[in-house]
């Protein structure tokens, strides 16, 4: 997963790419860049790292222009070296800066075709690359010197939708003409749209989250639609278009469970809202499961889960407490390369407080359950700290499948839930009892706050993968090359 951000505007858009990669630094830690175009000038810069360390003050005073793309990475297709980083770049036609988030489900076969049929030779192993490469070559045969208009884009952008399969959001810039964004047909990638008067005319952004654009004075205009596309020229025109043949809006559910930030909102549902929902879901079946239980307490996983625990506890009728101090230095340990980092980043991460554990029946309350070796480290805690038991509720279901739209979950046999039960599950965790929530709740808790979508990508959960294209032999190839061992390999290879 990534998070993307372009903006066009009356000024130097330098600072506000920076604040708003900031925002979204929950979406990718492992690298950061930003591009900006003056005129026909184009000035760039990324690098490995957390925003704050890939930009320095002389940086930015060389990020010119009013116009400029970012982005944040999270590698799940790809190494982790620097040339990897984005934003991404192509000189014909134009120039063209793009910045991606997501995974084509057929990036090799593409890749093939663009070699095939235009000798296009591509640098990096990510398929944002090859992305990039399919739009450059629809739009070159679209058009001639400086006679570029929206019906080239808008054209370019259906053939890539025709030609590329998966889950993607992209923003791309346009050297010296505008930037322009779309969102794969089943729209499983989120991307929004803003807004912001100036005394000098109308200012627009795009971005994956919209607290990326409310964090910096937009107002919200909307979603873009599953397979739209937006075009906005380097003097402030808007221009939108339907760019799919059956567009079908399924949004990933695990932007809502995990991914995205609570004072998000995405497809007209709140993120913060959804979680509430789940907690409130998730108090009813442990209500049917354990009329009677012995929960004293509940107590949250920091941070993602805090508003699903809390209500949770609410409808319970059980005390809500912070048992947990969280290091605010250390990143999400799901989105950190390698197990052995993530591992060992828990203990770092969170420090109990043991006043709140000391003799009581403890509810440990997160967000999902993905690989699970660190919920066995924080039930441990727990125990360490003096509770008498640790149950364990995940206000997801069971992750049982690999993701394979830009989220890393390639490997099934790293997810804990792949072919085991509940009991087995809890046995290798080591809580006293353990809960999870149901899928037909989940799609209810998220559904709710916008009846309009009734479809969402959940194969993470189900197995059943929206675009219809995966079988056994994608999901064996993309384990061997983006499982952790994979990865170590591939850092190991790099090293010698």
């Amino acid at each position: 997963m990534c998070g993307i951000i372009g903006i066009v505007g009356r000024s130097a858009v330098n600072s506000r790419l920076y604040d708003g990669l900031t925002l979204l630094q929950h979406r990718g830690q492992d690298a950061a860049g930003i591009a900006t175009c003056d005129k026909d000038r184009l000035s760039s810069r990324k690098d490995i790292g957390l925003v704050r360390d890939v930009f320095s003050e002389q940086d930015m005073l060389l990020l010119k222009g009013n116009m400029g793309v970012a982005h944040c990475r999270y590698p799940t297709a790809g190494s982790s070296d620097a040339v990897e980083a984005q934003p991404f770049y192509v000189n014909s036609p134009y120039g063209i800066v793009f910045a991606h988030n997501g995974n084509l489900t057929n990036s090799a076969e593409l890749q093939n075709e663009l070699f095939e049929a235009d000798l296009r030779h591509i640098n990096t192993t990510s398929d944002s690359e090859v992305l990039l490469n399919i739009f450059a070559h629809e739009l070159r045969g679209r058009v001639s010197r400086n006679l570029l208009n929206e019906h080239d884009i808008f054209g370019s952008v259906s053939c890539v939708h025709k030609r590329c399969r998966g889950g993607y959001a992209a923003i791309g810039m346009i050297v010296g003409h505008g930037l322009f964004a779309f969102r794969d047909p089943l729209g499983i990638r989120p991307l929004v749209i803003g807004f912001r008067e100036t005394e000098s005319g109308k200012e627009y952004a795009v971005a994956s989250e919209t607290v990326a654009l409310t964090g910096l004075g937009f107002s919200i205009l909307r979603d873009v639609g599953a397979g739209e596309a937006v075009y906005i020229t380097i003097d402030g025109k808007l221009h939108s278009a339907q760019c799919a043949q059956a567009p079908c809006l399924s949004p990933c559910i695990f932007e809502f469970v995990y991914l995205a930030r609570p004072d998000s909102i995405i497809d007209d549902i709140s993120v913060y809202k959804s979680r509430l929902r789940m907690g409130e879901k998730l108090a009813g079946k442990i209500n049917r499961l354990l009329p009677d239980h012995d929960i004293d307490v509940v107590i949250p996983i920091p941070d993602t889960s805090r508003t699903s625990a809390l209500e949770l506890a609410f409808h319970l009728g059980v005390k809500y407490r912070e048992g947990f101090i969280k290091n605010r230095y250390i990143g999400r340990t799901f989105i950190m390369p390698g197990q052995e980092m993530r591992e060992k980043s828990v203990r770092q991460k969170l420090s109990p407080i043991h006043l709140e554990f000391s003799g009581k029946t403890v509810l440990l309350v997160d967000d999902s359950i993905v690989r699970g070796t660190t919920s066995g480290q924080i039930v441990q805690m727990a125990r360490d700290a003096g509770a008498a038991k640790v149950y364990l509720a995940s206000a997801a279901p069971p992750v049982r499948y690999p993701n394979v739209y830009g989220i890393d979950m390639p490997a099934a046999e790293e997810l804990i839930a792949n072919n085991r039960s509940v009991e087995q599950i809890q046995e290798i965790i080591g809580c006293d009892w353990l809960v999870y929530q149901d899928i037909e709740d989940l799609r209810e808790a998220v559904s709710f706050g916008n009846r309009s979508v009734s479809n969402f990508e959940a194969s993470c959960f189900t197995g059943e993968y929206a675009t219809g294209d995966i079988g056994t032999d994608y999901l064996e190839e993309l384990a061997s090359r983006r499982s952790d061992d994979a990865k170590k390999l591939a850092d190991l290879a790099g090293d010698t």
